[in-house]
């Protein structure tokens, strides 16, 4: 089987004097805005809030507040659940430092606009007590305002009154009459127009309502602009607003910035992309895994577009069968069923009589006869004329006639079922204690498992029946 690793992303935090190193659980994306939720020993976990990949505020949080704005994110914004391949090109720096609390806003105002710090300071909530974050926007409102420029103070007025709904003061000063033009403006205008005056409200607007056609092309083209992952994670959340290979080549394209072309293979086919017939090159990507002896993972890859390959895959599918493991194809055998299809009729009796005896095997592990009978059922209409389940239906017969024991132990034993052969053979043993067939039969089961000892004990027993039987 193949047993590749994914080795989960590990991040260093440092928070004051105190330093932890966690790994990355899952990631999610708001807009401008995006939080890392990391697991650090002891069960414990990290935020890190970011906007515009600057890290903002961060800490360890016993409790995620329902109404948060980390609760947000992670309910309403694009969710990436470690481990996977874009993880990794979502976080910025392996190693922070978390900013001080008592110099955030200051800071802020240095590398952002201030309609943009009044945004942030709504994003931290987990972290500073909520009236303190009024206080922050308050003092942005009151800027703009005293400085006449009414716009974006009335911006700064929609973010405090998202951020604190129930705010009587917010509420008043949105509705108040030196802001009418303002608000007839926001409420009347396309989204086009809206997007000249004030990007952000737009931005955020467009994605919360990404589900609708109209918001999500428009977000598009905001985010095509600015953040080329993110544009390609909008993609991936839903295919199906995109049409036609100039889509698939696109994102292809961005893809590979931050993936490989086999991560990128799976990741279209998670989101149900043929990437058989959409990508060129995914055939010989799978032909570098069946190089590696990564056999499954070619077959995961795959299978879930079995009914669907061109049919220069099948000298791939054959390859895959021949070396698959037997408890992979156990598991997925409807698919495999369906992957016997593309292989030719020459080769097909013969590799499936192959398999389907590993096959056996395998299952005769772990299982009843009757169970193992049943689970190889379907392949019986693709090989009606197979041995082997012909011997496993004599199998399951033989069971019911304690009178043939060593014809079952014979089966067993062909099926390399030692311990079950010797159990049948033990049986005759002790219905004919006289007769030398069985004994010997049991010193050539221990002998396959490797017991000498108890191989010898048993041979020396056959020598001694055997004598008796031809001096008596």
């Amino acid at each position: 089987m193949d047993n590749e690793i994914i080795v989960p992303t590990e991040i260093s935090i440092k928070d004051k004097k105190h330093s932890v190193k966690g790994k990355v659980n899952r990631v999610a994306i708001f807009a401008r805005s995006k939080v890392i939720e990391v697991l650090a020993p002891n069960n414990e976990k990290y935020y890190l809030n970011y906007y515009k990949d600057s890290l903002i505020i961060g800490g360890k949080l016993d409790i995620v507040a329902e109404a948060s704005f980390i609760a947000k994110v992670f309910s309403e914004g694009i969710v990436i659940d470690a481990p996977h391949p874009i993880i990794n090109a979502l976080i910025p720096q392996l190693s922070v430092s978390i900013p001080n609390k008592g110099k955030i806003f200051s800071q802020l105002q240095i590398h952002f606009p201030l309609q943009e710090v009044a945004f942030v300071a709504t994003t931290i909530d987990s972290f500073f007590d909520k009236e303190e974050l009024i206080k922050i926007i308050d003092k942005v409102y009151f800027h703009f305002r005293r400085s006449g420029n009414f716009m974006k103070s009335f911006q700064v007025v929609q973010i405090l009154s998202d951020f604190s709904p129930t705010l009587q003061t917010a509420k008043d000063r949105l509705y108040s009459q030196e802001f009418n033009s303002y608000h007839d403006f926001y409420h009347s205008s396309n989204l086009h127009s809206i997007l000249l005056k004030d990007p952000l409200f737009v931005e955020i607007h467009c994605f919360q309502n990404r589900s609708q056609p109209d918001e999500r092309n428009l977000l598009d083209d905001i985010v095509s602009k600015q953040n080329a992952l993110v544009e390609l994670l909008l993609w991936l959340e839903n295919v199906d607003m995109y049409q036609g290979a100039k889509s698939i080549d696109k994102y292809t394209e961005i893809a590979l910035r931050y993936v490989t072309m086999e991560e990128w293979i799976q990741l279209v086919g998670q989101v149900n992309i043929n990437p058989f017939r959409e990508l060129p090159s995914s055939k010989s990507i799978i032909e570098k895994m069946l190089k590696k002896g990564n056999y499954e993972k070619a077959a995961l890859c795959l299978l879930p577009f079995i009914e669907d390959l061109p049919s220069s895959y099948d000298a791939v599918l054959g390859t895959i069968w021949e070396n698959t493991d037997p408890k992979f194809v156990i598991a997925n055998l409807d698919e495999f069923m369906t992957l016997l299809q593309h292989l030719p009729h020459e080769e097909k009796t013969k590799q499936l009589e192959q398999k389907v005896f590993q096959l056996a095997v395998s299952l005769l592990e772990e299982n009843g006869l009757k169970s193992v009978r049943e689970k190889l059922l379907p392949i019986d209409s693709l090989l009606p004329q197979s041995e082997v389940l012909r011997k496993i239906n004599e199998m399951v017969e033989l069971a019911e006639d304690p009178d043939r024991m060593m014809e079952m132990g014979d089966y067993y034993a062909e099926f390399k079922q030692f311990d079950k052969a010797i159990d049948c053979f033990f049986w005759e043993m002790e219905l004919q204690p006289q007769n030398p067939s069985p004994v010997q039969k049991i010193s050539k089961m221990y002998q396959s498992k490797g017991m000498k000892e108890e191989a010898a004990s048993y041979q020396k027993l056959y020598g001694q029946l055997k004598s008796n039987q031809e001096t008596g």
